[in-house]
């Protein structure tokens, strides 16, 4: 657990290149997202050492250090504030005339580097061994760097693919609104469930309306966050795609049909963000100046809107009921094989930070139904994670550091954050990382096979997970949604942990690395390595 974020943040900046390197600073539930000027700068291993530091994920132009729930927002704010500091203070560096501080020293300026007046230091001759050729430094420095560009170039193209490119895109967009989700969706689940009970009947309509208000609107902060991620002016995305939710829009016919207020929901709104991005390019292209200030705005409104009303609208909105109809046919047809994947692919997906893609989906379900059947399947990756870290905590009892990592982070596993536990403790030990896997497939076959018998379990918000997802429950009544809910719950655990304690570490595993009555270190021979360190 970090407990002074300055100390934390302080100590990451040096690491991912300092200020000059850190392009774009963001956070999610449990990572600090920075973008990079250079990431040949950055040291992995020294930043995955600072204490707190659950691992790091590279994807594509994000760089990401998982630091854990709660406490990533603390040091996000932290950093920023260090980052604007750093940036301040190069910058009154470069205004110094003589490039000197108080001191009369040299500011740091490289020599020859913007002054060709300055003379190269001279390295000191060094006298080569016999039979020996030295190559000149410039020669060495020059093929290091041709070295490092060429491995800079050859990581970006792996990790810019087109499907890469477009999920990490979507991730963008909508993590950061995950926050207001979970605010939203955890006041509709007091609110379903003061309802049911028929208590507090006049406090009811208004926690309604302040978890519905959200909903309603957020087809305007998805065209916001759309044309800021695709380089457009965020308001005029906002603007373009609040057609979709205007509720005059029942006027307008397209294709023979009256559109419906909020048709095509954040997948509507997301096209038309981006449609109105590429008017306003072409626009701000073309137009000189002084036309410019009224004519883009204007155009991009115009076409991007019209075009988003007799077309995006109403094709989102087939998109978005093809979506519904597919989710629902896939548990209640094949339920368990479909559970049975889904619970064991999701972790992979966290692992790559690919998760957050399917927030448009989860969301299009929530607007159609009311509540979304896959994240319950998909909450029992974090089941298996639980139960695997459980087995291992058992087997490995003479890591103490394992069990400390384990204990800290289990609390948040319960509540479905499993970061903390796939990178200070499953990923690092590999086979448990797989077993985890096994347990979330058991869990979510588990869910699915009740689908198939007509028990629906939903989730009215997405977000929470793992025991925080009981409030948010729906589809049938909900003490038998919670009961089938457990029970997955229960059958990742269970079978997370068995798979892991007999097949998940190798023989031995769990045996003292020195002999505990002579103190002294195990044999070479002796059968039984030395179990893996988290980090």
């Amino acid at each position: 657990m970090i407990k002074d974020p300055h100390a934390t943040a302080a100590a990451l900046l040096p690491l991912v290149g300092g200020p000059a390197n850190v392009t774009s600073v963001a956070h999610c539930m449990t990572r600090l997202r920075l973008g990079l000027a250079d990431r040949s700068r950055v040291d992995d291993g020294a930043l995955r050492a600072v204490p707190g530091v659950l691992g790091v994920v590279e994807d594509g132009a994000s760089y990401q250090v998982v630091l854990g729930p709660g406490v990533v927002g603390r040091v996000t704010a932290a950093f920023e504030a260090l980052l604007a500091a750093g940036r301040i203070g190069t910058a009154d560096d470069r205004a110094d005339g003589d490039g000197r501080n108080g001191d009369g020293e040299d500011g740091g300026k490289t020599a020859g580097a913007d002054d060709a007046s300055v003379t190269p230091a001279v390295a000191p001759a060094v006298t080569p061994a016999a039979g020996t050729t030295v190559a000149p430094a410039a020669d060495t420095a020059d093929a290091l760097a041709r070295r490092g560009a060429e491995l800079k170039a050859r990581q970006k193209a792996r990790n810019a693919t087109p499907l890469k490119t477009v999920l990490r895109r979507v991730a963008d967009i909508f993590v950061p609104l995950i926050p207001a989700l979970i605010g939203c969706g955890i006041v509709a689940g007091i609110a379903g469930l003061l309802t049911n009970l028929r208590w507090l009947p006049g406090l009811t309509p208004a926690l309604t309306a302040l978890s519905s208000a959200f909903m309603a609107l957020i087809a305007v902060f998805v065209g916001h966050n759309t044309a800021r991620e695709f380089g457009g002016t965020p308001v005029l995305g906002g603007a373009v795609a609040a057609v979709v939710v205007y509720p005059g829009v029942a006027k307008v016919t397209a294709f023979g049909t009256a559109l419906a207020p909020g048709q095509g929901g954040v997948l509507g709104a997301l096209a038309a963000a981006v449609l109105g991005t590429y008017v306003e390019k072409w626009c701000r292209a073309r137009l000189p100046g002084t036309l410019d200030v009224l004519l883009t705005p204007t155009l991009t409104v115009l076409v991007s809107g019209l075009l988003s009303l007799y077309v995006l609208m109403y094709a989102a909105g087939e998109v978005a009921t093809a979506i519904g109809t597919a989710a629902d046919w896939l548990l209640t047809t094949t339920g368990a094989l479909a559970g049975l994947i889904l619970g064991g692919l999701f972790l992979p997906l966290v692992m790559l930070g690919l998760h957050q893609a399917l927030i448009p989906i989860h969301t299009t379900l929530i607007e159609q139904q009311g509540h979304t059947v896959l994240l319950p399947v998909l909450a029992m990756a974090g089941a298996g994670q639980v139960g695997a870290a459980a087995a291992v905590y058992v087997r490995l009892r003479h890591d103490t550091s394992l069990r400390t990592t384990i204990r800290s982070a289990l609390p948040a596993g319960l509540l479905g954050v499993g970061e903390p536990l796939i990178y200070g403790v499953s990923l690092p030990l590999g086979r448990p990382f797989l077993t985890a896997c096994v347990g979330g497939a058991a869990g979510g076959a588990f869910v699915g096979l009740f689908a198939m018998l007509g028990t629906e379990v939903g989730a009215t918000a997405i977000g929470p997970s793992g025991w925080a997802l009981f409030p948010l429950l729906a589809g049938g009544g909900w003490a038998v949604t919670a009961g089938v809910y457990g029970g997955g719950l229960l059958t990742g655990y269970a079978v997370g942990f068995l798979v892991t304690y007999f097949f998940g570490l190798p023989d031995g595993a769990g045996r003292p690395v020195c002999d505990p009555e002579k103190h002294e270190p195990r044999p070479a021979d002796r059968p039984g390595p030395r179990p893996a360190s988290p980090r």
